[in-house]
């Protein structure tokens, strides 16, 4: 939505609450005062989850953000926050959005586990396929990217450019193609299957 000038609605509703007190304000004026009213709501409750965000990457933890919310609690504010967040994912409620987020951060946690567990057999598969020979352009960049993950200390890393090199790979490297999509099966499984315990869980 345009974003307004949150001053000139609060003059307006302000007049129009204080004429009506008086007595003297028509239906009309109060129907624009109530329009106004919502615009102002609305436009705050845009702004909310984007200054959350910027606290967040400012620093500020979740405890200490709380008070500023008026709410009690860490695990309250970050509830208000993913209920106001506009989501990325189809969810049209403020709940489903909480629990949407939930539900990937259980299926992350389930996937880096299973990674750390399988990090030797992970990292031969990344070093053979940044290492795989005759990709065309955009493939060899993609490889490139996996070395780079390679060279980092947390293997859960090598999975996202595992997934994207995939594609660059089907064409000459089909065997080896098949053995990263039966990864990317494996995760996707994984976090179905957590997201699923946590609800499970929830009830």
């Amino acid at each position: 939505m345009a974003e307004v000038d949150p001053a000139l609605l609060v003059e307006g509703v302000r007049e129009a609450v204080l004429a009506a007190r008086d007595g003297g304000a028509p239906a009309e004026r109060s129907l624009a005062a109530l329009s106004a009213l919502r615009a102002l709501r609305d436009q705050l409750a845009e702004w909310e989850p984007e200054l959350i965000a910027a606290a967040r990457e400012s620093g500020a933890s979740w405890a200490a953000l709380a008070p500023a919310l008026g709410v009690a609690s860490r695990q309250a504010a970050e509830r208000r926050y993913l209920r106001l967040r506009p989501s990325a994912t189809g969810e049209t409620t403020g709940e489903a959005r909480v629990h949407a987020e939930r539900d990937r951060r259980a299926g992350d946690r389930a996937v880096a586990d299973w990674a750390r567990r399988n990090a030797a057999v992970l990292r031969r598969l990344a070093a053979e396929v940044s290492s795989a020979p005759d990709l065309d352009p955009a493939g060899q960049e993609s490889a490139d990217r996996l070395g780079v993950a390679l060279g980092e200390d947390d293997v859960a890393n090598l999975l996202l450019p595992l997934a994207n090199v995939r594609a660059h790979l089907a064409s000459r490297h089909a065997a080896l193609a098949d053995r990263v999509g039966e990864v990317g099966e494996h995760t996707d499984r994984l976090r179905e299957n957590a997201a699923g315990q946590r609800r499970g869980r929830a009830h």
